[in-house]
């Protein structure tokens, strides 16, 4: 950019700076948020509920063990329930999101036959795909939504049944547009084989993945049945959070599904919602690197120290897979990856990382009960990272396969918001003067 006109945009953050008292003033929440950190409410829903605080008789934020809620139902019971037959937990998990309730064998199979109805279009996968090669595959991914949004004839109808019929294509297609767009980035980007394999209707989402990523298309079972309980918590988180408020947003203006989603995916992108399973995977990596997996308690608190301080990784000052906005004492979601993190570590021989991963995470909770007189909670990110690295799932894959998993969680906030809001979302913003009156 031209040096005069960066002098000009410096100047002009002197001359237009909003003093953080004024939104005090004015009872504006920042991000919004309260000023004890909960959202602000946005909407009803029936969906899903983040459960991570409590409610005294004075109105009082109180802390408490984390839950998520799919439609009346803990997180740790519909895992279980769900994947009972050890497959297809996460198609099940789809149909209890949008519908309410866990199929019947019938209604399963009626589910199931719609979703393996879609296919990619003829020549998409050439012309869209392998053509048009990207770095960045949550970028790629907006791009192909948007490619799709001219193959459907029907996209402009926003009608709810429509809008389930479109959000059902895209579920069924988005594995494939994810592992294409990798293998195409992995080939003419950076010069590895490119291996293609057809899609195979007779696997389950999660299965389809790993034989679509795999050299040979060979699927192990239980790396199939963890990569199902991966997809079944991260497919709905509330309302309120970014990508699923972003698409409520959009949608709102009355536009069309394939826009919607592709604003979703943008949200998910940033590293402050989905992509921070990687940062914190980074900061692990470069933290075992240094200190190395036997180091001792003392060295531990000593680099936690440093994060802190901003004095190490990034400089931010932040403890990347700690913390949530909802959670306060745990993050359940954490409580079960752990679970299966330390069996999958067992099976993998890599025991040493996974027991440094459960150090780190106490002496970070002891670090700010002690100094800072606060809980915090290690939240999903922390233990994720490791374990789709365990499972052979390539960096570039992380985000857009939580793009994968709560994209029936897009679909089904977005049809409630249809069905009983059909509002435009329109909050106001307060004007300043020079003086801030």
């Amino acid at each position: 950019m031209n040096q005069q006109l960066l002098n000009l945009f410096e100047q002009s953050k002197i001359k237009n700076h909003i003093d953080h008292e004024l939104y005090k003033k004015y009872n504006v929440k920042k991000g919004l948020r309260n000023e004890d950190g909960t959202g602000v409410l946005i909407g009803l829903t029936r969906i899903a509920d983040v459960v991570g605080y409590i409610r005294d008789e004075m109105g009082n934020k109180i802390n408490c063990e984390g839950d998520l809620i799919y439609r009346e139902i803990p997180i740790k019971e519909v895992c279980e329930t769900a994947l009972k037959d050890h497959r297809l937990g996460y198609e099940k998990v789809c149909f209890l999101l949008l519908f309410g309730h866990f199929p019947s064998d019938n209604e399963f199979d009626v589910f199931m036959n719609e979703l393996n109805s879609y296919q990619l279009p003829d020549g998409f996968l050439a012309n869209n795909i392998l053509a048009h090669p990207s770095s960045n595959l949550m970028n790629m991914l907006q791009s192909l939504l948007l490619q799709l949004y001219c193959t459907d004839e029907l996209a402009e109808d926003t009608s709810p049944e429509n809008t389930l019929r479109c959000g059902l294509s895209i579920l069924s297609r988005f594995p494939a547009l994810m592992c294409y767009s990798w293998q195409s980035k992995a080939h003419f980007i950076e010069g590895n084989s490119l291996i293609i394999h057809s899609v195979n209707h007779q696997l389950s989402m999660a299965e389809n993945i790993l034989h679509l990523l795999s050299q040979d298309g060979s699927v192990d079972e239980k790396e199939a049945e963890l990569l199902d309980l991966l997809l079944i918590l991260h497919a709905d988180h509330g309302s309120g959070n970014n990508s699923t408020f972003s698409n409520l947003v959009v949608a709102s203006t009355g536009t069309d599904l394939y826009s919607a989603t592709a604003a979703s995916i943008g949200s998910l992108k940033g590293p402050k919602h989905g992509g921070a399973n990687i940062t914190c995977r980074h900061m692990m990596m470069e933290i075992m690197d240094e200190i190395g997996c036997d180091a001792s308690d003392d060295v531990i608190e000593q680099m936690i120290e440093r994060l802190l301080q901003k004095d190490y990784f990034d400089h931010s000052g932040l403890i990347y897979g700690f913390g949530h906005a909802v959670y306060t004492l745990s993050d359940p979601r954490c409580e079960i990856l752990k679970q299966k993190a330390y069996q999958l570590a067992l099976s993998k021989g890599n025991l040493a990382e996974f027991h440094f991963y459960q150090r780190f995470e106490t002496k970070v909770k002891e670090r700010f009960i002690h100094d800072q007189r606060r809980s915090i909670c290690a939240n999903v990110d922390f233990y994720s990272g490791l374990v789709y690295e365990m499972l052979g799932i390539p960096e570039d894959l992380v985000t857009p396969l939580f793009a994968c998993s709560r994209m029936v969680g897009w679909l089904a906030h977005n049809i409630e918001e249809k069905l009983y809001s059909n509002r435009i979302i329109r909050p106001a913003g307060k004007f300043i003067k020079e003086k801030g009156d």
